[in-house]
């Protein structure tokens, strides 16, 4: 690794920033490309510093280390290349401590944000912090590993093509290629990143509690840290969109080939070898302080961890909640489990955790990042249903090279309001009578955005002003056409047209139980349907049948009596529904 010292001058005149633990000063430099062999590049003490691209360029084989230094700005980056197969440590990659970007390393950083970056794999961290740091803030950015899912020439790709010329001179490669694991196998279960942010970068060390973080719509996909590791200090989550399904697939392939061999080998494969996805999420250790608001995680194992040392040691227990996200998971059994709600209120297999060890009820820690127990700025989160559409967005979502702007904007840390915009259109609908009927809109712009549905062009629906509206219920007096308009302080925008069709219900065949006959009077109870008419109807002779009863879209179930059953030698009855 070669290793390569810059310092920065500073041009221009600081802006002041808005919003969550960021940068607070913006130095008007110009554009800064940086490609380099493998390479470190310390960025020395010099502070008001802007590294961007315009058009979302890829820095490659490259370590950032920020090193005393405040107000730094990386945006609109790709960071790629910086991870290689090590056999020295049989698969622990953290141990080379390769991070694209390394914070505090030399020195604490303050006031630092990243956003709009694109992270593939790394030795190590994507972006690891040291003690002493503060107010960092990461946001809009992608993790997406490598891509050797899709392209048979991506980084990972050629490093297995190498190692095959001679597998038997790589032992632990050689292992796996001799014991079921094909290179397709490896590169699926290895392609994702492993650690994506360890803030604090050893275990209880006093300085770790000025850590102060912000991590707001990411878009996650890795086998580990979902964001971050804490250890002391705090950390604001919101709108994290962590999508782990082919994360959850790798590590099940991994596992389905691990059982097919003998007791010796799994032995070797789980204890000399590291090459098993653990699928964690938001880690805090050590009374750090995370707190998960308006998030989503699907087919993460351990969405929630508040110890990963020793849960049976206090001192390494964090403090821990989710509050307003979406948990959901694709069990082995076929079955899918779906919750909304806060990690205190799950229950079952829909428990968000943590589970390691006795909960610490939550609380901000002092003096870090949340002075008085309290946040020190405002947000507007987005409603965690609409966040993949939000996040993915090819044109305003998270990642380099989504956004395309004058290369001033990327210098700014506020801009001028931006109209409403509609990401994705509502569907049309077709429900059954009875039942009810969702739509909803995607839409982005600056905050706040306020909805307002219409039926049948300008007939505002009552109390319709989020972004899903949902009919109960719905009869054939709903069906029509329905759009939304979108406003806030800049302007609106109106949604197509889209239709609501009901259809009449089958209904199924009705269930008789609890016949009775006492004293001349005959009962009987029904169950079936509700939304329907129910009709008693009788006969002497199976052929002639005679309606004698109606009951009107009764409660179900419902129980009949006939007390002129005795008038007749033989009576039968049967049930009609309308």
């Amino acid at each position: 690794m070669t290793n390569l010292s810059l310092g920065w001058n500073e041009v221009g005149a600081a802006v002041q920033a808005v919003g969550p633990f960021r940068a607070n000063t913006t130095p008007l430099l110009h554009p800064v490309l940086l490609v380099v062999g493998e390479s470190l590049i310390d960025i020395k003490p010099k502070s008001g510093l802007t590294i961007f691209s315009a058009n979302g360029a890829t820095i490659k084989h490259c370590n950032f280390n920020i090193k005393s230094c405040s107000n730094v700005i990386i945006r609109n980056l790709k960071f790629d290349e910086n991870f290689e197969w090590d056999e020295n440590t049989k698969g622990q990659y953290d141990r080379n401590d390769w991070d694209f970007i390394t914070v505090g390393n030399g020195g604490a950083v303050n006031n630092l944000w990243v956003d709009h970056c694109t992270f593939t794999k790394s030795y190590d961290g994507l972006l690891d912090t040291k003690a002493g740091c503060s107010d960092i803030t990461i946001s809009w950015c992608r993790y997406i590993g490598d891509d050797g899912a899709t392209n048979p020439n991506s980084w990972l790709w050629q490093q297995i093509n190498y190692l095959e010329q001679s597998p038997s001179s790589y032992p632990m490669y050689n292992f796996l290629r001799t014991h079921g694991y094909s290179t397709t196998n490896i590169v699926t279960i290895m392609q994702a990143h492993d650690k994506t942010h360890l803030a604090g970068q050893n275990d209880l060390d006093p300085n770790n509690a000025t850590i102060a973080m912000t991590f707001h719509h990411l878009w996650i996909g890795v086998w580990d840290r979902c964001v971050p590791r804490l250890r002391a200090g705090n950390v604001h989550d919101y709108n994290l969109y962590v999508d782990d399904t082919t994360v959850l697939a790798a590590k099940r392939l991994r596992d389905s080939i691990a059982a097919t061999m003998s007791a010796a080998d799994q032995n070797t494969l789980n204890n000399t070898y590291s090459f098993n996805p653990p699928v964690n999420g938001t880690i805090s250790t050590e009374n750090g302080a995370i707190q998960v608001e308006k998030s989503v995680y699907i087919d993460c194992l351990w969405p929630l961890r508040n110890n990963q040392t020793d849960p049976s040691n206090p001192a390494y227990t964090g403090k821990i909640q989710a509050l307003d996200c979406i948990y959901h998971m694709d069990n082995t059994d076929g079955t899918t489990t779906v919750y909304r709600g806060d990690s205190t209120n799950a229950t079952g297999t829909a428990d968000f955790g943590p589970k390691q060890a006795p909960i610490i009820p939550f609380s901000w820690n002092p003096g870090s990042g949340a002075p008085g127990g309290v946040l020190p700025y405002t947000y507007t989160p987005d409603d965690p249903a609409q966040l993949q559409a939000i996040v993915t967005s090819p044109t305003g979502g998270a990642g380099a090279g989504v956004l395309t702007w004058d290369k001033t904007n990327w210098l700014m840390t506020t801009y001028a309001p931006t109209a409403p915009f509609i990401v994705a259109q509502p569907q049309n609908v077709t429900v059954t009578a009875g039942q009810s009927a969702s739509f909803t809109v995607f839409a982005g712009g600056s905050a706040t955005l306020n909805y307002q549905w219409y039926f049948n062009t300008n007939t505002p629906v009552p109390n319709a002003t989020n972004a899903t509206l949902t009919l109960a219920s719905v009869q054939s007096t709903n069906v029509g056409v329905y759009s939304v308009i979108v406003t806030n302080s800049t302007g609106s925008v109106a949604s197509t047209n889209v239709s609501l069709n009901v259809t009449s219900s089958t209904p199924a065949q009705p269930q008789v139980s609890g016949s009775a006959y006492q004293n001349g009077t005959f009962s009987l109870t029904v169950n079936g349907d509700a939304g329907h008419n129910y009709i008693i109807q009788t006969s002497t002779n199976l052929t002639v049948w005679t309606s004698i009863f109606t009951n009107p879209m009764p409660t179900l179930p419902f129980t009949w009596s006939d007390s002129g059953a005795s008038n007749y030698s033989q009576q039968f009855y049967r049930i009609q529904v309308q």
